[in-house]
């Protein structure tokens, strides 16, 4: 195995004995074994989003990627948004995964159930403070997702190139970066702001493995730096989407005065599925990263990542030839 300038063995690494620190995001419902173990394989950490599943749901898709991989995966539990946040704990115990995400919530009363069972908890935090909270209640890892990522968003807007120091100057245990990073030269400039790793979610979809509508995966490989909007800031649930005439249809519909409720409605998993496996542009909605305009070929997960470190070492060492 090489060793691409030390990168390799880190705290994260040793943590969830995984070769490289790099995690795939949580997908919500549209998460799936093929590319969860693909992650995995690659040496990665895949993960299970969870979003709105059902336990049945999220324990057939664990059970599958158990049987495709025997390295480490992750599930993520969106705590305020899944309605089943008790009985997916009690599947993460139940399959002995080796690590939870948690999100969109306070993880401090999972954590020590967690622990209980040797399960590896990671914090996914958009701020300094919510940082501090989650290392004080004993996460083992921070996931900082800057502003830039696709998805549900922190309202706080903050980038991802000014979130990292700030939370890496406050805490003491080991962060990863997310949002806007997409290639080995996003890597080692995560690195240099202090992070110890990576988590990627839309450049995960443009992968061979990804079980996704070839139309989404076109629409990323032609998109501009631009080609993301912002729905739902009106009513205080940020998320990033790649523009479409659905997407459209919802920030139209909120400049004519669209309730939290509706926009929940407009916004579930129905039309996300509608738009990223069934490849409806009109009827539904994928959800996109900024970094989407960087996104310019379909390779195996297993050649992303090996490319993603050796682009991260070359980078690293043409900077330090350069000033040194």
């Amino acid at each position: 195995m090489l060793d691409y300038g030390g990168i390799i063995m880190n705290s994260i690494t040793e943590i969830l004995s995984i070769t490289y620190p790099i995690f795939q995001g949580g997908m919500g419902n549209i998460s799936n074994a093929p590319l969860t173990a693909a992650v995995s394989e690659a040496g990665g950490l895949g993960t299970i989003g969870c979003g709105t599943m059902t336990p049945e749901e999220v324990e057939k898709i664990i059970i599958e990627t158990k049987e495709r991989t025997d390295k480490p995966f992750a599930i993520n539990i969106p705590i305020t948004v899944s309605p089943y946040t008790k009985q997916l704990v009690e599947l993460a115990i139940k399959h002995e995964v080796k690590a939870v995400s948690l999100s969109a919530g306070n993880p401090s009363p999972l954590i020590p159930v967690l622990h209980e069972h040797n399960i590896k908890v990671i914090a996914i935090v958009a701020a300094v403070k919510h940082a501090m909270k989650a290392e004080q209640a004993g996460a083992d890892i921070l996931v900082a997702e800057g502003f830039e990522a696709a998805g549900i968003n922190s309202s706080l807007e903050l980038t991802t190139f000014t979130l990292i120091p700030q939370i890496v100057k406050h805490v003491n245990i080991p962060v990863v970066a997310a949002g806007g990073i997409g290639d080995g030269k996003g890597f080692a400039a995560a690195l240099m702001l202090g992070a110890q790793g990576v988590q990627m979610g839309t450049r995960f979809i443009a992968t061979k493995e990804a079980p996704f509508h070839d139309e989404y995966k076109r629409k990323i490989l032609q998109a501009s730096e631009n080609e993301t909007m912002i729905v739902g800031r009106s009513v205080g649930r940020v998320r990033r989407v790649l523009k479409g005439e659905y997407a459209e249809k919802i920030l139209q519909h909120e400049k004519e005065g669209m309730t939290l409720e509706q926009f929940n409605e407009k916004t579930s998993e129905i039309y996300h599925i509608k738009g990223a496996i069934e490849g409806d542009f009109q009827q539904g909605y994928v959800n996109s990263g900024q970094i989407a305009g960087l996104i310019q070929d379909i390779p195996t997960v297993k050649e992303l990542i090996t490319t993603m470190m050796k682009e991260a070492e070359h980078q690293i060492k043409h900077v330090y030839q350069t000033f040194y």
